[in-house]
């Protein structure tokens, strides 16, 4: 990933509440189209020019070919609130992040994340590395905003169980990120079948896993799917010890076996 800022310069007198709301509205619009990543996106005034500092999964992530219709839709609200096209610099390479995916047309992805990923969620099958969304076609909300607000989900459930302080939240929070019929893992597979069928890219979603009573037995689990037999010569990344092309499932060994 890299560090740019974005510089906000106003061509008229204008409110600052006005300017502050367009904003961020702007910022939004980046973010649910995979242009920016996470969260947090600190501004500050200088010499009368709004500079907000933000990561991309790319140097060139920020150029207007990448915009997405509510992305430029947004764009024209700055315009509209007094402020000139957005001047972007980018700052260099982060050094305690991931990289995105070398791949053009990886031969398959899938759906992952974890509650300490800013990165996108969509990964390279190959070198498991991040794939930035904007370089996929847009869903049919004409962005990407469903597969970050599933993220969300995803990362707020694995913080849940990671903690481990409340025990009955914390089992439902397991239950969600590695039970391939909960109500995330549902929604999350409904998005990688919508990835896969715009990306023409097989897309597969993750089940975390964890517990079991022996090391043999979660060696030799099946897919917990379709039962059938799902264990792969080789890991991914050290992550995916299991794939089901025919339920488009990965997951891991049990990390208490690990």
């Amino acid at each position: 990933m890299y560090c740019a800022t974005i510089q906000f310069e106003c061509y008229r007198d204008a409110l600052i509440q006005e300017v502050d709301l367009a904003i961020g509205k702007y910022l939004d619009a980046l973010r649910y189209n995979g242009q920016i990543l996470g969260r947090e996106f600190p501004t500050r005034m200088e010499q009368g020019v709004f500079v907000t500092r933000v990561v991309t999964p790319l140097p060139e992530s920020l150029h207007a070919n990448n915009a997405s219709e509510p992305v430029k839709r947004a764009l024209q609200g700055l315009h509209d609130a007094g402020i000139l096209t957005p001047q972007v610099k980018n700052l260099g390479i982060d050094l305690h992040s991931d990289h995105a995916d070398p791949c053009t047309n990886p031969d398959w992805q899938v759906l992952y994340t974890s509650f300490l990923s800013t990165c996108s969620p969509l990964r390279c099958g190959e070198h498991f590395a991040p794939i930035p969304l904007h370089k996929l076609p847009v869903l049919e909300t004409g962005d990407y905003q469903p597969i970050l607000r599933w993220q969300q989900a995803w990362s707020a459930a694995d913080e849940l169980q990671m903690n481990g302080e409340l025990s009955t939240i914390e089992r439902q929070a397991v239950k969600e990120i590695s039970n391939h019929d909960s109500q995330l893992s549902v929604m999350g597979q409904t998005l990688a079948k919508a990835i896969e069928e715009r990306s023409g890219i097989p897309t597969y979603y993750y089940l975390y896993r964890v517990g079991g009573s022996d090391k043999e037995s979660e060696q030799n689990r099946p897919c917990p799917s379709c039962g059938g037999d799902w264990r792969l010569e080789q890991s991914v990344a050290d992550i995916l010890a299991f794939k089901c092309d025919a339920c488009r499932l990965v997951s891991n060994l049990s990390w208490d076996f690990q």
